[in-house]
């Protein structure tokens, strides 16, 4: 019977479907058909196939091929499919055995002699790789390979390799997985920056419970090194997170090693940059930058430069952490649980409010330029700072005030885990039933802060913002006290309204 069957894998979002190659040779006129929605590389895979199997030294038959690549309705796309569908014909013409094809998937792009080429958006299939099977990719995506996933795999150079291999004449041996050594962050130290006590204090908050956060100030004055300093005070990745992590970044061509495995993701993309930039998007649904942020920060430096549609594409995935890409053929889920970090000056000129220099803007211009951020975006930012202009003299003085990132950072670490062993969440994902019904909030202090609410005219969800940002202060404060699960004061709460200063200003 001339059919055979290999098995691969395709990319649908951060999933990696099980695809089989089905190879069927027939009698009649000379023909190489693929179907199954296949895009334009799957099929130009055909001229591929034939060379790397007359270069490789076997015999292309002169019969009509029919290659199906099963389930139909998925779409395939890429050049991954080169190896499954050259092994499928090896097969199926009898030049190399049937038996234990089913323990093995197979993904590679073949050049026309033969060897193998690496593939872009790998580590999703190795996620999703059945246990009881091993994985042969080519040795170029070594990099990827050998990172700390579960799939068994091995690393092979040409298609005469994994022939050799599958007929037992010369065994290639799973390759060895590497665990993870912690690099440093190069992104500086916080004790770096002079003064700005409140913002370094906003930061340390934002860091122990993922909060987001926006600096306003004039130029010059640390904005955007203070942003830059919150990777210093993060920890590291846990484990499912890495994966989430390093999927996304595959199927956006990045490289992922096991260097930078468990180092969270710092993106920081230009002001022209467009909404489809930012969400994902592409007739193939690729992930925007909030995607690529996931499980890491968002820097948005100079946030009312930007488009204001594009600022809005930002709601909804800050609420569920998720965005979905519809396209007529299709429709991708990608995950976009990131931290925003955004600055901005007070006004186009930059200088309204500073001590030093005078404004130069019409009223009218600065109420335009603040227009670009609507009222529902800021409420999705927990703290607002305002980063002041510091005396020359202070500088100058180069004295040091403050903790170094070393030290924050084991505190950050400290209230993190705090958090996960009391809910299994962090606090900026905590709901307001759970932090009002489970007693981690005075109730004197939760009607303190209703009446403030109420009188400073400002929304229902900044209510549940200063909560949770209530609840990290109690948190970073229970780490020197030594006291657990300290309920919220509204001492707490008095501080963490104090970080909502553009709810006063704008």
């Amino acid at each position: 019977m001339a059919l055979a069957l290999t098995l691969s894998r395709a990319n649908r979002g951060i999933d990696a479907p099980l695809v089989s190659v089905e190879t069927h040779l027939s009698n009649g006129l000379p023909a190489f058909t693929i179907v199954g929605l296949p895009e334009v590389a799957v099929k130009e895979s055909r001229d591929r196939v034939r060379s790397a199997i007359i270069n490789s030294h076997f015999e292309f038959p002169s019969r009509r091929i029919t290659v199906n690549l099963a389930p139909a309705d998925l779409p395939k796309e890429g050049s991954r499919f080169d190896l499954a569908i050259a092994l499928g014909i090896l097969s199926a013409s009898g030049q190399i055995p049937r038996e234990g094809l089913n323990q093995y998937e197979f993904i590679g792009e073949l050049a026309l002699s033969g060897a193998l080429r690496a593939v872009p958006g790998l580590i999703p299939a190795l996620i999703a790789a059945d246990p009881d099977r091993t994985m042969i990719v080519p040795a170029a995506n070594k990099a990827q390979a050998v990172l700390p996933l579960p799939a068994t795999t091995i690393l092979t150079s040409h298609l005469l390799e994994v022939c050799a291999h599958l007929n037992k004449n010369k065994t290639v041996r799973p390759c060895h997985k590497q665990q993870p050594q912690e690099t440093p962050c190069d992104t500086g130290d916080i004790a770096d920056v002079f003064g700005q006590t409140h913002a370094k204090r906003a930061l340390e908050i934002a860091a122990a419970g993922a909060h987001n956060l926006i600096l306003v100030g004039p130029p010059g004055t640390g904005k955007t090194m203070l942003a830059s300093r919150l990777m210093s005070i993060t920890p590291p990745l846990d484990q499912n997170a890495a994966i989430e992590t390093a999927a996304i970044a595959s199927l956006a061509g990045q490289s992922i090693g096991i260097d930078n495995w468990r180092r969270r993701p710092f993106r920081s993309p230009h002001h022209s940059a467009s909404a489809a930039a930012m969400a994902g998007g592409g007739s193939n649904p690729r992930p925007g930058e909030i995607s690529l942020a996931h499980h890491g920060i968002l820097f948005l430096d100079e946030l009312p430069e930007f488009n204001r549609k594009v600022l809005e594409v930002l709601r909804e995935p800050m609420e569920s952490g998720k965005i979905t890409l519809s396209r007529a053929s299709r429709q991708v889920e990608y995950p976009a649980r990131f931290q925003l970090i955004a600055a901005m000056n007070p006004c186009p000129c930059g200088y309204y409010g500073d001590t030093q220099q005078s404004c130069r803007c019409a009223i009218t211009q600065i109420q335009r330029y603040r227009a670009k951020l609507s009222g529902p975006l800021l409420d999705r930012i927990d703290l607002h700072v305002c980063v002041n202009r510091l005396p020359t003299t202070m500088i100058a003085s180069k004295q040091r005030e403050s903790d170094c990132s070393h030290t924050i950072r084991q505190r950050v670490i400290e209230a993190q885990q705090l958090q996960i062993d009391r809910s299994g969440k962090l606090n900026a994902l905590m709901t307001t039933r759970e932090l009002i019904g489970s007693g981690l909030i005075d109730e004197p202090a939760v009607n303190w802060l209703g009446s403030a609410i109420d009188k400073l005219g400002l929304s229902t969800r900044t209510f549940e913002r200063l909560l949770r940002i209530g609840r990290t202060i109690a948190d970073l404060e229970s780490l020197t006290s030594r006291k657990a699960d300290s309920p919220v004061t509204t001492a707490h709460l008095k501080e963490a309204l104090a970080f909502r200063q553009l709810d006063k200003k704008m």
